[in-house]
């Protein structure tokens, strides 16, 4: 499949069903062949913290933690620069395979040919 998506998830536990909103679409889109890329800002920063996404509940909604590996498994997970640096995160302190990048990368991505982006 041509077409990719680009995933911002803007709020964590502070806004459970927006937060689950995204990591839904991502997973459904990943098991569906499109290429995601799920970008992780503000309090859903957190979630890529190990065991964060564990604790996450919501009722009648996929485990978190389910839906992160298999983003993680097929498609790319990045925390925001600046986010992370205000919750002083670094890559050692998550989950392996995400990445810390900032608003120069998530642009790259957005205006790639054939991308959609999607903010929750």
């Amino acid at each position: 499949m041509n077409r990719a998506l680009v995933i911002k998830a803007t709020a964590g536990e502070d806004a459970p069903e927006r937060c689950n909103q995204a990591f839904t679409v991502a997973a459904a889109a990943v098991a569906s062949g499109v290429r995601v890329s799920l970008w992780l800002t503000g309090e859903a920063s957190w979630l890529a913290v190990p065991g964060r996404a564990a604790k996450f509940t919501l009722p009648h909604a996929a485990p978190l933690n389910d839906l992160l590996d298999l983003v993680l498994a097929q498609g790319t997970v990045t925390v925001c620069t600046q986010c992370a640096a205000r919750r002083e995160l670094t890559v050692d302190d998550l989950v392996d395979g995400v990445r810390i990048a900032g608003a120069p990368s998530f642009v790259e991505e957005i205006t790639e040919e054939g991308v959609q982006a999607l903010v929750y």
